[in-house]
């Protein structure tokens, strides 16, 4: 794993690593398969050596992954969650 990660290079990485979670996890019985053209990058940010993103797959089991990538120890982190529901609170305001 490269130390300094270049934007392209860390999405291509994630991507990478997320199609062998998800193919390794998956419930076997779904006879379900993705590739890379299957995750997408919903957030990103690189500060100094380090990078960080949220990551989903066009999946339809509500799984979300934060990958984040340490330059100063060489490891990558991987947060998996599940979006239970969303719910709308409406009407609200600032209270200054």
């Amino acid at each position: 794993m490269a130390k300094y990660f270049e934007t392209d290079n860390f999405v291509d990485f994630i991507k990478s690593i997320l199609v062998e979670y998800v193919n390794n996890h998956c419930d076997k019985t779904d006879n379900v398969e993705i590739t890379k053209d299957d995750v997408y990058i919903v957030w990103y940010s690189k500060v100094l050596q380090n990078n960080k993103a949220l990551a989903s797959t066009t999946l339809p089991d509500g799984m979300y992954y934060e990958i984040t990538f340490n330059g100063d120890k060489n490891q990558c982190y991987i947060d998996v969650y599940k979006k239970w529901e969303n719910i709308c609170i409406e009407d609200v305001q600032d209270e200054e």
